[in-house]
């Protein structure tokens, strides 16, 4: 039996994108834009099963990022970026802090590669936690419990359906959930636009909820300064960056994944790759590019230095347009002083 199609959003707030319906929902689940993507086990299987042709090297490989201790930037009062490892970030613009998909302790079969730059009792003064999706890598039960403890003014900005599993880690805690192409309302004083776009991926946290959550991007606006600064998540590659840059033009920073891309049959719906990360910030018209999901935790077949290597080089090679910075972990950045 077809299932039935239906398409959600969030009727309290807007929706940015001229006639969008909302996300599109077969049965339970949420399409990856028209079409519903279900990872298969078969495919899951057969990467167990079989001999990754770089195996030698990915073993002999050991490089990790270098780290450096943040502690101080979460009480800093500055603009600032700092990459706290994968697809984390800690984001302070025009008196607003941000965070970004934190994983802050290890869990079965997600260890972390290098040290955390930062103590996990420091992260403290957070206003908004920006959860693209769910998938452990990105969202940590663990985690969500200090965060809600330390930071009880903290408000969650995240997906259609997050808010029931975040409140089963956190009871109580704020959250306010989205469908793609919509703003988040933040007030009538804030400093800020904050918007959930889309991206090309997939939800899993158990065995009977796949897509049963929402998956996304962000993209937030200094209003005083003009400038934008866009968060992918975890995406393959696909036409939701022209969509994007048609919207909202030139993206001034692009925070890009460039990490677990291989083997292709497995990955390639889910992660762009190096060639396929600086193409979407090419696309996007990104002035400067930093690049996450690399290095902090092992997800794939290629070796750990591979991606920062392979995008330096397409750098090099004059293939990527923006400036593409790469920081150690914890490292402080001045994004807003970028031309």
């Amino acid at each position: 039996m077809a299932k039935r199609i239906s398409y959600l959003r969030n009727e309290q707030l807007p929706t940015v994108r001229a006639g969008y319906p909302g996300n599109k929902v077969f049965g339970n689940e949420f399409a990856n834009g028209e079409v519903l993507f279900e990872p298969a086990l078969s495919t899951l299987l057969k990467w167990q099963l079989s001999t990754n042709p770089q195996k030698a090297e990915k073993k002999t490989d050991t490089w990790v990022p270098a780290v450096v201790a943040c502690d101080a930037a979460f009480s800093a009062t500055e603009d600032l970026l700092v990459w706290l490892g994968h697809a984390s970030f800690l984001l302070r613009v025009a008196g607003v802090t941000l965070l970004f998909d934190p994983v802050l302790f290890g869990s079965l079969g997600l260890r972390h590669r290098h040290a955390l730059p930062c103590r996990p009792e420091a992260v403290r003064g957070i206003d908004y936690l920006l959860l693209s999706h769910g998938h452990r890598d990105h969202l940590d039960e663990k985690t969500m419990r200090l965060l809600a403890t330390q930071n009880p003014q903290m408000q969650v900005l995240s997906s259609l359906r997050m808010a029931g599993l975040l409140r089963d880690m956190a009871p109580g805690i704020a959250v306010q959930e989205a469908s793609w192409w919509q703003q988040y309302d933040l007030g009538p004083d804030s400093p800020l636009d904050i918007y959930y776009l889309p991206a090309a991926h997939w939800h899993r946290r158990g065995l009977a909820d796949v897509n049963r959550v929402l998956w996304g991007s962000f993209l937030i606006r200094d209003r005083a300064a003009d400038k934008l600064l866009y968060f992918a998540g975890d995406t393959a590659y696909g036409d939701h960056f022209e969509a994007i840059e048609k919207l909202f033009g030139p993206i001034d920073t692009v925070l890009m994944p460039i990490g677990a891309y291989k083997p292709a049959y497995m990955m390639a719906q889910s992660h762009v790759n190096p060639h396929e990360a600086a193409k979407a910030a090419n696309v996007l018209r990104a002035g400067h590019v930093v690049p996450m999901h690399y290095g902090t935790f092992d997800l794939s077949d290629e070796p750990a230095s591979e991606p920062l290597r392979q995008l330096t080089d397409i750098t090099a090679s004059g293939m990527l347009r923006g400036e593409l910075h790469a920081p150690a972990v914890g490292e402080v950045l001045h994004w807003q002083d970028w031309e």
